[in-house]
């Protein structure tokens, strides 16, 4: 099979599929494994995918953003892990903000157990707060369709009323160089400010959001602890040296 043939049923499989693993390009292809790597670099060098461990991913637009039931489902055994591990650096008397989105909801199950106090801009988390009987304040704000989260001015307001002892943070890529980004540009602003009024700042991210670009950026990737899941050793001690990483057990 000749170079652009086997490239392009890479981005054909990635198409249908949008992950794929450098097993099953072989099982189809019968290359080499260095052959498929070498393949997946010059189409990542293409900016045609993007590669992750063990396999490539499909490059998206960098103001999509998919559906929190899109979202729910992706990675869930590695976002419930990465959610238990950011709710043990909770304590008691803590005041936290609990930002919208799929991972931070998890965390909602391994707090009930403390004495604290959490504002948050999701309206999908106000049930699971209130069920486990966490004292909790709703921001106002605009409601987005797609993600439940509440942005815009008047979430801007109530938000500069609070000061946070830890802030939790979903987000939709994360990289060296660009940072912590999302495609909203007015979440991204409800989530530099949330950072900025906390003493300390999480963000919490599966290894699918590594070296994912999205349009707004919300914070310098030094300025937050990252908690993750499974990143190789090579990703991780590149992460390493520009901010503090916490892995979960997974």
């Amino acid at each position: 099979m000749l170079t652009t043939e086997r490239q392009d049923l890479i981005l054909n499989l990635l198409a249908e599929k949008k992950t794929i693993k450098v097993q099953d390009i072989i099982d189809i292809t019968n290359a080499s494994e260095s052959t498929i790597r070498r393949d997946l670099t010059e189409l990542e060098n293409q900016h045609k995918l993007t590669r992750i461990h063990g396999g490539a991913t499909i490059n998206e637009r960098k103001r999509h953003e998919h559906s929190i039931l899109d979202k729910s489902t992706r990675n869930l055994q590695e976002k419930i892990e990465i959610a238990k591990y950011a709710a043990s650096f909770i304590e008691n008397q803590d005041c936290i903000y609990l930002d919208a989105g799929t991972t931070t909801l998890h965390m909602i199950p391994f707090i009930n157990n403390k004495e604290v106090v959490v504002v948050t801009n999701g309206l999908t988390h106000v049930d699971a707060l209130v069920k486990h009987g966490i004292t909790t304040y709703l921001t106002g704000g605009y409601v987005k369709g797609k993600t439940s989260a509440l942005v815009g001015s008047q979430t801007i307001q109530s938000l500069e009323n609070y000061r946070f002892d830890k802030c939790f943070l979903g987000t939709n890529g994360f990289h060296e160089e660009f940072g912590y980004t999302t495609p909203d540009p007015e979440e991204a602003a409800v989530k530099r400010l949330a950072s900025k009024l906390a003493e300390k700042t999480y963000v919490l991210a599966d290894h699918s959001k590594y070296k994912k670009v999205s349009f707004a950026k919300f914070e310098d990737i030094k300025n937050a602890t990252l908690l993750t899941g499974k990143l190789d050793m090579t990703s991780l001690e590149r992460l390493k040296k520009k901010t503090i990483v916490e892995v979960a057990l997974t």
